[in-house]
């Protein structure tokens, strides 16, 4: 254990980090050792709107001018007094693991545009991922339409949207969005808060949630994973898989996909509990089940997203949970909590979870994880500051917080 920590120390060092890892900061799984390091990137909150939708792409050191991986963070502003009411993206970056940031940019080509009838329309829930077949950093997410400074009322027309970052210009291009076949089920279809795949050929592997025109707020959502095509300029659908959902309230949506030892995983939101499902081919998946602990009590995670973190040798999921101290957050949606996923029975090792990102009175659900290195996988988020004054009585800050999983073996996984 002496080496290992020794071994630790020295990787903190070289990143940046303070070496320190504390008595309680080394955790097992399967052999396979993690030390969590939670830091702050930004402390930004006027009482009107925080940064919100915190997610990381990474161009790969062999292809960052700087020699190591270059990470972006995109975020949007929410103003916190009016629903899903969310700004253009901005992004922030880093050429040196995070010891310095860059400023933080809000591109034009990310911003909002103006529709007839008064609607405007932005890109929100933005996952960005790198496409090492192009050598691009690929954003997808989904619109989003307002009237009036608030949600266009339904029937809401959806899509998903993607732009394509050029590292040596520092730009993204406009953004555009993917065109679907015209049938009744995508009218409110898109890819929103999702992690996605690239397969070997460079196809992508994209979970998208929808549903068909409806005036009705809860209608049931559906989700299906679609391969597209990518040239390093255009996303293009070529085919979905099979349709996931329940008769819940809401149905099963935001999907998150990962792909580990040779089985794809998609992890649901519903309105009162989390699902799974698997698949041996990316496309197809069997029924969807719930989220459940190894003592087969549900994990107790509902309204809200939950994502992957996947190292070659185990596989984790990073969620939010019922639990009466944190009654006074909404949905419970803090603090961030990760557990180790036993594929066999397919349930959550309830021994092993652990709280990566802390809980100061304000929401945490909007999340991203972004695998930044072999050494090293990051989760990344924005404190929502719903009720602004109870939660910073509570402590939050309108932080941007990145939490670093250091590993002790490397990750081996075929990056991105």
């Amino acid at each position: 254990m002496y080496a290992l920590l020794t071994a630790m120390v020295a990787l903190a060092i070289a990143s940046g980090l303070d070496p320190d890892p504390g008595p309680h900061n080394v955790f097992n799984a399967n052999g396979l050792q993690y030390r969590i390091q939670p830091s702050v990137v930004v402390e930004e909150f006027d009482g009107r709107w925080c940064w919100f939708h915190v997610r990381g792409g990474v161009i790969p050191a062999a292809d960052s001018s700087s020699g190591e991986p270059t990470v972006l963070l995109t975020m949007q502003k929410w103003y916190v007094d009016v629903s899903d009411y969310f700004s253009g993206l901005s992004f922030i970056r880093t050429d040196n693991l995070g010891k310095t940031w860059s400023g933080i940019d809000t591109p034009d080509a990310l911003a909002w545009r103006s529709e007839e009838n008064n609607t405007t329309v932005g890109v929100c829930d933005f996952t960005p991922g790198w496409h090492p077949q192009t050598k691009t950093l690929l954003g997808l997410g989904h619109t989003v339409r307002y009237q009036r400074g608030k949600l266009m009322q339904n029937p809401r027309p959806r899509e998903t949207a993607f732009s394509v970052y050029d590292a040596k210009a520092k730009q993204w291009s406009d953004w555009d969005i993917v065109k679907m076949p015209d049938l009744p089920i995508f009218f409110n279809s898109g890819n929103g808060c999702g992690q996605w795949l690239v397969e070997e050929n460079g196809d992508l592997l994209v979970p998208i949630y929808f549903k068909p025109a409806s005036t009705d707020y809860y209608a049931i959502l559906s989700s299906t994973v679609m391969r597209c095509s990518f040239d390093g300029k255009t996303v293009r659908y070529k085919e979905h898989g099979n349709v996931l959902t329940t008769e819940k309230p809401r149905g099963a949506y935001e999907p998150s996909l990962t792909r580990h030892q040779g089985k794809f995983y998609l992890t649901l939101r519903n309105d009162q509990r989390a699902y799974v499902a698997v698949s041996d081919d990316g496309l197809h998946y069997e029924p969807i089940q719930a989220w459940l602990f190894d003592d087969g009590k549900e994990i107790g995670s509902y309204n809200t997203q939950a994502h992957w973190v996947t190292h070659r040798d185990a596989l984790f999921l990073v969620y939010t949970r019922k639990d009466p101290s944190t009654d006074h957050i909404p949905r419970n949606r803090a603090p961030l909590y990760m557990s180790q996923v036993d594929t066999d029975k397919m349930c959550l090792i309830r021994s092993t979870e652990q709280i990566v990102v802390p809980e100061r009175g304000a929401m945490l659900g909007n999340f991203g994880i972004v695998t930044v290195s072999p050494n090293e996988t990051w989760i990344t988020v924005g404190e929502g500051m719903y009720k602004p004054k109870e939660a910073t009585r509570r402590g939050a800050r309108g932080r941007v917080w990145t939490t670093r999983i250091l590993w002790s073996r490397p990750n081996k996984l075929r990056l991105p």
